[in-house]
């Protein structure tokens, strides 16, 4: 019987640091990360007149959400641990184009559709990659590729229909696999591909108006 009771007692007292470990890992915040606008555009961009909507991004449930995705195979979708987004992935890039918009100095007003701004266009992304890929694992480490790739249509508030679409990738070796290289490479990748976006659609509502005057 005294035996029995040492046993159960010891069960107990495993089950409760297992109860108390799992409340003390549950009790750790997560680290919040932030990715950044672009601020720096060509010399040569055209100022256009008009007012720009920026949606938020279409995106498949890999990509929607504040986890940080990586892939360690074509195939499989894994998130890092204890490192969250700020905010959903496709809500951070609308902000992030909104800002990048607004630092090129060239449209006369940017802004979401939800601040009830009247829109000469409209901007569509489809936020098709937003994930690090593991190229090569070492078993102690891994080289990870951070890929970011959107695709954008303009649309003519006033005509109602689509004036252009392109697609805009960037792929970024991150120094390290640790998280914050992990980061800085999401940053760096996204931020070339929003620029490349901004530049290519005001060049081509700014060819459209120039086109189309009796529209305007």
């Amino acid at each position: 019987m005294i035996r029995l009771l040492l046993a159960a007692l010891a069960v107990s007292t495993i089950t409760g640091c297992t109860g108390l470990e799992t409340l003390r890992q549950a009790s750790k915040p997560n680290d919040l990360y932030l990715l950044t606008p672009k601020s720096t555009f060509s010399s040569t961009l055209p100022r256009v007149q008009k007012q720009i909507v920026v949606q938020e991004p279409t995106a498949t449930a890999a990509v929607n959400t504040d986890q940080i995705a990586v892939q360690p195979t074509p195939l499989q979708v894994q998130y890092l641990s204890r490192a969250r987004w700020v905010d959903r992935a496709p809500l951070i890039v609308q902000t992030l184009m909104v800002e990048s918009y607004e630092n090129s100095g060239k449209v006369a007003a940017v802004g979401r559709s939800t601040v009830g701004l009247r829109a000469d266009y409209v901007i569509v992304p489809d936020l098709r990659e937003f994930q690090g890929m593991v190229v090569n694992n070492t078993g102690t480490s891994s080289t990870v590729r951070v890929e970011v790739r959107m695709n954008i249509k303009i649309i003519d508030e006033i005509e109602d229909k689509i004036i252009a679409s392109s697609s805009f990738q960037e792929s970024i070796l991150a120094a390290s696999d640790q998280t914050p290289d992990l980061v800085t490479a999401f940053d760096d990748a996204l931020g070339k591909t929003m620029r490349d976006a901004v530049e290519w659609s005001i060049r081509k509502i700014h060819t459209h108006t120039a086109n189309n005057p009796r529209s305007y």
